[in-house]
């Protein structure tokens, strides 16, 4: 049973089960066309690209392409290359796909990794390890008679 809007209350946030969808759809193809296809570019030669995620509007007619090359080398020279060619790979794109639009793909570089080896590098550090490791149990809490 769908509940009746009431004002004052906000609408869901994030993207519906279509957007979802639809983006994996994309992303699946994707790295179809990624293994499959030559691009004729000398910066995305030899170089393998993993596709993180697909972000698609809610129109379903524009996609942010998270991306990342292997190793993490090189990563916004191969971006611009992937958006210089993005016309080429949405026509292959769309002969892969059954939706009712091709997407047009805007490729960016996906930053989780590099966030995670912060993360890590952090951690790591022993003024950090030292508050998350746990003391020694202490009884100073309990009250002497």
């Amino acid at each position: 049973m769908k509940r009746p809007h009431t004002p004052g209350r906000a609408a869901p946030k994030g993207p519906s089960q279509r957007m979802l969808r639809a983006g994996e759809l994309v992303r699946h193809a994707l790295v179809e066309i990624f293994r499959e296809e030559e691009i004729n570019d000398p910066v995305l030669a030899g170089v393998s690209v993993t596709v993180t995620e697909v972000r698609v509007g809610t129109d379903l007619r524009h996609a942010q392409v998270f991306v990342e090359p292997l190793g993490g080398e090189n990563a916004d020279a191969v971006v611009k290359a992937l958006n210089r060619h993005s016309k080429f790979i949405r026509g292959h794109l769309g002969r892969m796909i059954d939706m009712r639009f091709t997407p047009d793909l805007h490729f960016r570089h996906d930053e989780s990794f590099n966030e995670a080896a912060r993360m890590a590098r952090l951690f790591d550090d022993p003024k950090v390890r030292q508050d998350l490791t746990p003391d020694a149990p202490s009884d100073s809490w309990k009250d002497e008679d």
